[in-house]
């Protein structure tokens, strides 16, 4: 089981960035995605989730200008980052966990945004 983030750059304020996770060795169709960002020097925190029925999360930092969607038939997650604040740089991680579980179960290895003021 593998979740493979892409995506990520370096961006002036208030540019844009759509991140993407794509899944492969099992169907995720069933399973809660979620985003999570960790910046320098700081614990990881999160920042967007969508269940297998559609419903999003959103952290409050970012309601409003981040958009997480999910294409199932390409086993595939996407957080579309709008309004891109410096405070916004971090490595974006994607997970995985099961509609039963607490915590997420799968993670992928990380993906680096940098946005400049």
């Amino acid at each position: 089981v593998q979740l493979q983030a892409s995506g990520g750059g370096s961006v002036q304020a208030g540019g844009s960035l759509r991140l993407s996770c794509a899944v492969s060795g099992r169907t995720f169709s069933s399973y809660t995605m979620g985003w999570f960002r960790q910046a320098p020097g700081k614990e990881r925190e999160f920042v967007a989730a969508i269940r297998s029925g559609g419903s999003t999360y959103y952290a409050d930092s970012v309601k409003g200008r981040f958009t997480i969607s999910r294409d199932k038939a390409k086993n595939t997650v996407y957080l579309q980052m709008d309004n891109l604040r410096p405070e916004g740089t971090a490595v974006y991680f994607c997970a995985a966990k099961s509609p039963t579980k607490d915590a997420y179960e799968y993670w992928g290895q990380g993906t680096l945004v940098t946005v400049s003021s």
